[in-house]
């Protein structure tokens, strides 16, 4: 055991392992190589932007549709966020990984040698056999609102992720309400959901630079297990793809949009009418990358499953039932395997 807890602490030192010899842990083997960044850079159609301060305007809404049928994803304008909290968040969060690792590692995630699932560091490791993403994270627990333990966040973002995490639950609530309106629910029907013990949280995300870019990745395949995520992305260089039609696509930035994601449990609410982005990142071997994601999900006891206004003798239930604690701990347990969660949960 001792040692599975000194493999989970070189996780949270990656920024020093920037050397023509990249540590084994990091290195993918076999299927899971990716060759670095595909050759087709550009989507075969543009990424869908959506003018939040418009929904649910019909035409709006049409994209919205779109781009959800479409990519799972979409490029959110006239969010309302001000440009200067938005600078003032990433400015925070390259300081604080550009701090000495000593500094970094006083928010680690490590308790006596045991990983949680919020502070400073990398996923834990699972198995002796498993790779590790080249990127730092810090996650922060925003919902359930006693769990948000402010003053251990590091100095350097805390005023403005806090204030960006208030902003960003606006744009949860706007687009989810324009998802149900699209769905013929009713327009609170997800937004009702979100009880006081809901999950928020935060995670901040490094990307060093890497040497090697084509035998790492920064962030394996995935999708998000809650039911939207608002990403605020890295401007000056990209890494970000998204999965569609067995082809991997570089997904551009816009200064001063953001970025939302269907999650799988909106996925599973929506009966499939709306399905999660598979995405990944890739790294860059000059320049470092970094991003805020923010997810928001339900509590852990919420049966996940589709509406019930979604389903009849024509529409049948394409997913099973499951507590969504036990969800995302299936998540966790797949993700070290390349494994979608939501792959076990069709019928």
């Amino acid at each position: 055991m001792a040692d599975e807890h000194r493999k989970v602490a070189m996780a949270t030192t990656i920024v020093q392992h920037v050397s023509e010899e990249l540590p084994s842990q990091y290195v993918l083997r076999g299927q899971h190589r990716h060759g670095g960044i595909p050759a087709r850079e550009g989507m075969p159609e543009p990424l869908p932007v959506v003018d939040i301060s418009r929904l649910p305007a019909t035409d709006e809404a049409g994209k919205l549709r779109a781009a959800l049928e479409s990519w799972g994803l979409f490029l959110a304008t006239n969010h309302g966020i001000e440009a200067s909290l938005l600078g003032a968040l990433m400015d925070g969060t390259r300081e604080f990984f550009h701090q000495p690792l000593e500094t970094r590692q006083k928010f680690s995630n490590l308790v006596d040698g045991t990983p949680r699932h919020k502070g400073y560091g990398n996923h834990p490791m699972l198995s002796q056999d498993q790779t590790i993403d080249w990127f730092d994270q810090v996650c922060l627990a925003i919902d359930p609102e006693d769990e948000r333990d402010v003053l251990s966040w590091p100095r350097f973002f805390r005023d403005a992720m806090l204030e960006y995490a208030c902003e960003s639950k606006k744009i949860r609530d706007r687009v989810l309400r324009a998802i149900a309106t699209l769905l013929e629910l009713e327009a609170d029907h997800f937004i009702s959901k979100f009880t006081d013990r809901a999950i928020t949280f935060a995670a901040v995300n490094y990307y060093p630079p890497c040497p090697a870019p084509d035998r790492v990745f920064g962030f394996r395949p995935h999708s998000d297990g809650r039911l939207i995520t608002v990403l605020l992305a890295d401007n000056d260089i990209g890494g970000l793809q998204v999965h569609k039609d067995g082809r991997w696509y570089n997904v551009p930035t816009k200064p001063g949009s953001l970025l939302v994601f269907v999650g799988d449990s909106l996925e599973i609410m929506s009966n499939g009418a709306f399905k999660a982005a598979v995405h990944r990142v890739v790294t860059n071997p000059v320049k470092d990358r970094i991003s805020v994601a923010m997810f928001f999900g339900v509590d852990g006891d919420t049966v996940l499953e589709p509406a019930s206004a979604l389903l009849d003798e024509t529409r049948p239930s394409r997913y099973r039932k499951m507590r969504t604690k036990e969800y995302i701990q299936g998540i966790l347990e797949l993700y070290s395997r390349y494994e979608r969660m939501i792959e076990t949960m069709k019928i």
